[in-house]
């Protein structure tokens, strides 16, 4: 018998994680909108050069919101 049925409404500690990662979470979307783009520039005879700084800005701030999400609490609010 099934005791515990899932909430369809995610919990205040579910909302809390997701605003926690949203800036990882925005960050690889704009590093999959700049691959998307590079693809379609194939067909128009290849990415450009702001393509290409596109993407790269993109992968950098990937890397930046992994490394604040990775970090902990304490580290986290000091710099905000």
């Amino acid at each position: 018998m099934i005791t515990h049925l899932p909430t369809a409404e995610p919990t205040a500690a579910d909302l809390a994680a997701i605003d926690t990662e949203w800036p990882l979470i925005a960050a690889e979307l704009d590093v999959l909108d700049a691959q998307i783009t590079m693809l379609y520039a194939e067909d128009h005879g290849g990415p450009t050069t702001l393509d290409w700084r596109r993407l790269r800005r993109a992968e950098a701030r990937v890397t930046r919101a992994a490394a604040e999400v990775a970090a902990p609490p304490i580290a986290r609010r000091a710099a905000v």
